[in-house]
């Protein structure tokens, strides 16, 4: 199978989002200043990268997952996906989180928000919505399986340990089903 591998700008950031992942609720003015601290700090050290192929929805016939057999009913092919914004995040998350425990949760808060915002816009450019590795009944271990089938170390710079915690941690996972009738994902 061929993998492909895309690099793509800065997606619009969220604001109301990063603060709600960061459980800040009403006005917080002293928290939104440092959340634009965050922000400048933060936005040079984020990329974003997705690897992805398209597989045949029998590459999933011994993942004995309902869900995700759900989930692909009527498709003809999947796209999988891998996703991160990078490792500098991870470092921002560390720096801090002695040093200012409350920057540390902002800058959580804001890998979580461009993780899902990258999401979105790959979800958008190739089909429906996604079903994760963890999701109801799908085993977290068949991330094995999707590093297996798209290189992710190589392509994207993405890790798996044997606890099946990905390296950098604002990273995702899935696939999504398509439904096309000339049975073609990618434009070759």
């Amino acid at each position: 199978m061929m993998v492909y591998t895309k690099t793509y700008e800065a997606p619009p950031v969220d604001r109301r989002e990063i603060l709600r992942y960061a459980g800040v609720r009403g006005d917080a003015p002293e928290i939104e200043i440092l959340l634009e601290e965050c922000l400048a700090e933060a936005m040079d050290k984020l990329t974003y990268k997705v690897c992805y192929g398209e597989f045949p929805v029998s590459f999933f016939d011994s993942v004995g997952s309902k869900g995700l057999k759900n989930h692909l009913e009527g498709c003809n092919k999947a796209v999988i996906f891998a996703a991160t914004v990078g490792i500098g995040i991870d470092r921002l998350i560390a720096r801090y989180a002695s040093v200012s425990p409350t920057k540390s949760l902002l800058f959580g808060a804001i890998g979580a928000e461009r993780i899902e915002a990258l999401c979105e816009i790959f979800n958008k450019e190739y089909g429906g919505s996604r079903f994760s590795p963890g999701y109801g009944d799908l085993p977290l271990e068949f991330q094995k399986e999707i590093f297996r089938a798209l290189d992710c170390p190589r392509k994207i710079g993405l890790s798996l340990n044997e606890s099946m915690l990905m390296s950098p941690s604002k990273s995702v996972t899935a696939i999504i089903g398509a439904k096309n009738e000339d049975n073609r994902i990618f434009e070759k």
